[in-house]
């Protein structure tokens, strides 16, 4: 094949580190149709903080790269640009509806964008988290609608699915081993290649494109079942007044102990991609039982810790109507800015529809983007208020170093949603 050059369609989470990774080595073309997220990302900067600022600047192309020999990343919203990649690498979300229904509007425009632009000879490799079938069916299609081409003749397609861990800085693309695959043997062998050369912890082949989807799709799924199994678990010994951390320690000393912990099961992977396995399999005739039970029992956590938040402060006393509760943390998850699909609105939500007063601190959070998608103020700093309710819904490190205790009243009480405080200042656990 020629020179490869990459285009890598969306900009997230998932998109920028891996074009980052791609431009030390190729020719690479970012593309997203946010023009803000562009300019920012062109200012070298990066409010996801997945990619530091030297890293991008490190890789920024300032003139054009298609007139030389350079490597590099090129962050763009100009259509017409893609037009010069013959490798294509579409990366954006693949969300659920409120019914829980997988959305592939996303997949579907960035595929007509592609197909606009698709030429005899170019690979579309597709690693957004979708059901089996997705690739081939749904999306394929669309490529050849829009290009005139056909499929396994003039163009091929792969899969290889995501495994960004957000806020992880240790767990970064390249050291995660990456499943791939191809719409012929031979793609797939190309497609390998193509991620050995940047993904130093190795590459699986998948034997096909459907059975790469499926490999993904489950892995959030194994652990959402998990997590509610735990979460189940959290409810019972709560109610037998047994220490579910102390439970899940002892238990842990076995050698073959999974070693999950209860909690919120938010994002934009755990949260959604069970769906996407449910709805396929109801599509061909089969109603999942243990998928959907672990996913409405983890999405009843945020709701139940509420209720339990509301009982431990009428145990103490307390007035609960009109009551101040500090919620620590709104992210989905630790020292990640990610607000998608958080969790932690649902314990917001549960107090203040039982007329509870709460603020909420979190200095990793976009206090912007918190308004825009909660109607919600931030606090930008912890004052002298005084609190009835103190609930840490997020583990951030930067909590660690709250002096905790201080900010409650003399009634107070201070929840310990992820059990990372001393058990010396908690009221209660989940």
């Amino acid at each position: 094949m020629k020179e490869k050059t990459i285009a890598v369609i969306g900009l997230g989470y998932v998109g920028l580190p891996l074009a980052v990774e791609f431009a030390k080595q190729y020719k690479t073309i970012g593309f997203d149709i946010n023009g803000k997220r562009v300019a920012e990302l062109l200012q070298g900067e990066d409010h996801t903080l997945e990619v530091s600022s030297s890293q991008l600047q490190d890789v920024l192309v300032q003139d054009d790269l298609f007139e030389s020999n350079k490597k590099g990343l090129v962050p763009t919203s100009n259509e017409a640009i893609l037009s010069k990649a013959n490798i294509f690498i579409i990366t954006v979300p693949t969300p659920t509806d409120k019914n829980n229904r997988p959305v592939l509007t996303p997949l579907i425009k960035a595929s007509e964008t592609v197909g606009r632009v698709l030429k005899v000879g170019d690979i579309v490799i597709y690693e957004s988290t979708v059901y089996p079938g997705v690739t081939e069916d749904e999306c394929v299609p669309v490529l050849e609608s829009f290009s005139g081409l056909k499929f396994n003749v003039d163009f091929y397609a792969g899969y290889s699915p995501e495994r960004i861990n957000p806020g992880d800085k240790e767990h970064t693309v390249s050291k995660i081993l990456k499943v791939t695959s191809g719409s012929t043997p031979e793609i797939a062998e190309e497609v390998d290649v193509l991620y050995k050369s940047i993904i130093t912890a190795g590459t699986f082949k998948a034997t096909s494109i459907k059975v790469a989807e499926a490999a993904k799709v489950i892995e959030n799924s194994q652990r959402d079942i998990n997590i509610a199994f735990v979460n189940e678990l959290a409810k019972i010994f709560n109610l037998l007044n047994i220490n579910t951390h102390d439970v899940l320690e002892a238990a842990s000393t076995k050698w073959n102990f999974l070693p999950f912990k209860p909690g919120l099961v938010g994002g934009h992977c755990i949260g959604v991609d069970p769906y996407y396995l449910a709805q396929k399999a109801q599509e061909v005739g089969y109603h999942p039982e243990i998928i959907l039970a672990g996913r409405r029992l983890n999405d009843t956590m945020g709701n139940y810790v509420s209720q339990e938040i509301v009982k431990t402060m009428i145990g103490k006393g307390q007035c609960v109507k009109g009551a101040k509760a500090l919620l620590l943390g709104i992210t989905f998850k630790e020292n990640c800015p990610d607000i998608r699909n958080t969790k932690a609105i649902d314990i917001y939500n549960g107090l203040k529809g039982f007329h509870v007063d709460v603020d909420v601190y979190d200095p990793w959070a976009n206090s912007l983007e918190v308004k825009e998608e909660f109607e919600i103020d931030l606090l930008s700093d912890l004052g002298d208020t005084i609190y009835d309710c103190i609930v840490l819904a997020v583990a951030h490190k930067a909590f660690l170093t709250i002096n905790i205790s201080q900010l409650k009243s003399s009634q107070g009480i201070i929840y310990d949603v992820k059990g990372i405080l001393p058990d010396a200042i908690v009221d209660k656990r989940l």
